[in-house]
């Protein structure tokens, strides 16, 4: 506690107290320790026990998690993630890239704020945990706190879950500093812009334009939809706001949804499925893949899209697929981030 200090007036002996500071905290969905089976089956316990990501009742689906799940998915999750796994650095590819985010965020805001503010990252599940984070951030002196999630689209089993972790980390300080949490920023200019400027360069380095951009958000069940989630809605203004932007007919690109788990009915198209119908009916042979939903890339762009998806393009007559990565720590990137940090600081730092 650098800035420690004891109170003004306050005896001699008065433990010493930092205060002063505004910490900026963001959070991605998080990571196993490792690949291998006990860390995976952690994570996957965590994960998949949110009452946020899985709603069915405790007695019905911890048993299945428990007994057949968690036997099982380890095996198979540890060897998707250790083929994206970076092993000179020992984590994955969404750790390096989110920490990346974090300093670059916090060389912006030390050159807007100075010593006034301190950011910070954390993971829902995993670690660095949430909880770990706060409480270090409330050692530091933290006053204020904006808690800040990484989905531009919201969705209650992401921007929702992760801000139930934040909630229950300040429910465990003596003294809790004020809270202000980040909502979606599906629409906002900046990342707008961002997004369109990373597809223009990548199109611009490609010798022959793709057929068509498939604009792949994960999924979630329709049910979530129907009982009031806004996340479809939201997926599908910002493929409206990107062509807007990219100023694009719409033929030119589509809207599709990954990642797909249990028996249920989720949004669609899939885009496992929908790649392999244009491929195969409408004769387009060559696409280019972009995933808006995810901040950085993950388990599910780096394995799921470039392989899978890509597999199952291939396998219907596909020749050309171009995967275009999250905006990770760009400098479009990181300005946008910034843009939005600014604006809901307002009142706080000057």
């Amino acid at each position: 506690m650098t800035n420690a200090t004891c109170p003004h007036h306050a005896p001699a002996d008065h433990p010493k107290v930092a205060r002063g500071k505004t910490g900026i905290l963001i959070a991605n969905l998080g990571t196993p320790d490792d690949y291998t089976y006990w860390p995976m089956r952690r994570y996957l316990n965590e994960f998949l026990s949110d009452k946020r990501v899985i709603d069915y009742p405790w007695w019905k689906w911890q048993p299945l998690l428990q007994l057949i799940i968690l036997t099982k998915r380890p095996f198979s999750s540890g060897k998707a993630y250790e083929s994206i796994w970076d092993k000179e650095r020992g984590e994955s590819p969404l750790m390096t890239i989110t920490r990346n985010q974090a300093e670059k965020l916090a060389g912006t805001m030390k050159e807007r704020y100075g010593d006034q503010v301190m950011v910070d990252f954390c993971m829902r599940y995993g670690n660095p945990s949430t909880k770990s984070k706060v409480r270090k951030m409330v050692a530091a002196g933290c006053e204020r706190v904006l808690f800040f999630p990484l989905y531009p689209q919201y969705a209650g089993a992401t921007t929702a879950t992760a801000n139930d972790q934040f909630f229950r980390a300040l429910m465990e300080e003596k003294w809790q500093p004020a809270a202000r949490t980040v909502q979606a920023y599906c629409d906002h200019p900046a990342y707008i812009e961002a997004l369109a400027r990373s597809i223009e360069a990548a199109y611009g380095a490609l010798e022959k334009r793709p057929d068509i951009l498939v604009v792949s958000y994960h999924g979630m069940p329709e049910r979530y939809l129907l009982e009031g989630d806004p996340y479809h809605c939201q997926c599908q203004k910002t493929t409206r706001l990107l062509q807007e932007r990219l100023g694009w007919d719409s033929t030119e690109l589509t809207t599709t949804f990954q990642s797909q788990f249990g028996p249920e009915e989720w949004l669609r198209p899939y885009t496992v499925d929908e790649v392999a119908r244009l491929a195969k009916e409408d004769g387009k042979k060559n696409i280019a893949v972009v995933a808006p939903a995810f901040s950085s890339d993950c388990i599910e762009t780096l394995e799921e899209i470039n392989e899978e998806i890509k597999e199952s393009f291939e396998h219907a007559g596909g020749e050309k697929f171009t995967y275009i990565p999250c905006l990770n720590d760009d400098a479009a990137h990181i300005d946008a981030l910034s843009a939005i940090i600014s604006e809901n600081l307002g009142g706080w730092v000057k």
